[in-house]
């Protein structure tokens, strides 16, 4: 019995994007909470936390557009197309963001504050272009078997707008929780009183998801709520529920690490969620990972390369946390 090649890449390509919206989210999430922070000393601790590993987070995002190219070229083609303007916004807030990350702790006091901008703007976009290239992406994209047969602006919806806001307070929470973990004093209590705010507005969110998506896309309803897939999926809104109110209770009692574990074990249900909504279609609503696959001998040869350099990346991702492991203090400096 072979290996299946389109499932392996699936699950490669699924791995990175969740490494990615796991680690680049909380650095995204810091530059959405300047926006509640103005101490310059505060903002730089908050930096220095993400400065030594924000740059190799978005290997993660590398790893997954690159296996979507090698393993499904169909699927990366109609995709990029239909969600072009939406990707182009998330690379432009990568790009203002990179270079603040770069220039702020090496401008002038008095020019601070124009790199203390684009870092804020920056996340924004980049946060908000994701979630809505997210929803676009669930409520299915224009597909006639060769090619992507919509109009430029169909990722334009209610829907999708709402899924950019969605995670916006997903993002924020990671940020907060992150930095609660990583820092002390005052800037660790400020983070402590944003984030139950947070957890309210992301759980309020995932609910309304959880609602619109079934009432909008009937085959999505199907896939939830036809037995016995029911009883098969019913733990998981259980588990975001006992996982939010676990995390209402780290955060109450002050856990330093915990609310950071328990906000990942939300956006990995999320994420489950979303793939028992879609799963194994690669382009929403119908075409599957197999119907848009590359040729096998195509996906074998990429597949042997991949699988030598995920353990590096493995590695040194694990290595680079554990060198800068430990609370963040004023001084502190890894530019």
């Amino acid at each position: 019995m072979g290996i299946d090649l389109s499932l392996t890449w699936a699950i490669i390509i699924l791995f990175g994007v969740m490494m990615y919206v796991v680690m680049d989210g909380f650095d995204l999430g810091i530059g959405l909470l300047f926006l509640r922070v103005h101490d310059e000393q505060d903002r730089d601790i908050m930096m220095n936390t993400v400065a030594p590993v924000w740059d190799g987070n978005e290997t993660w995002l590398v790893l997954g557009g690159a296996g979507l190219f090698a393993a499904f070229p169909l699927a990366y083609a109609v995709v990029l197309e239909a969600l072009a303007i939406p990707l182009i916004v998330m690379l432009l807030g990568l790009i203002f963001r990179g270079v603040a990350f770069e220039f702020r702790f090496k401008a002038s006091p008095e020019r601070r504050h124009v790199w203390d901008k684009a870092f804020i703007g920056g996340s924004l976009l980049a946060t908000a272009a994701q979630g809505v290239a997210l929803g676009a992406y669930i409520q299915g994209i224009a597909f006639d078997g060769s090619r992507f047969s919509g109009g430029a602006l169909d990722w334009l919806t209610p829907f999708s707008l709402f899924c950019g806001v969605g995670l916006l307070f997903a993002y924020a929470l990671l940020g907060s929780t992150w930095l609660i973990m990583k820092t002390e004093g005052a800037l660790q209590q400020r983070m402590y009183r944003i984030t139950k705010p947070l957890i309210l507005g992301l759980l309020l969110m995932i609910a309304l998801v959880s609602v619109w998506t079934p009432l909008a896309y009937p085959n999505i309803a199907a896939r939830w709520f036809a037995l016995p897939n029911l009883l098969w999926f019913l733990p998981v809104p259980l588990l975001v529920a006992l996982t939010g109110w676990w995390l209402w209770r780290a955060v109450t009692y002050q856990d330093t690490a915990l609310p950071f574990v328990l906000v990942l074990g939300l956006v990995f249900l999320g994420y489950s969620g979303l793939g028992i909504s879609l799963w194994p279609t690669i382009i929403p609503p119908d075409a599957s990972i197999w119907q848009v696959a590359a040729p096998a001998q195509s996906q074998g040869f990429a597949l042997v390369g991949t699988l030598f350099i995920l353990p590096i990346i493995l590695m040194y991702t694990a290595w680079s946390y554990y060198v800068f492991r430990g609370k963040v203090k004023p001084g502190d400096a890894y530019h």
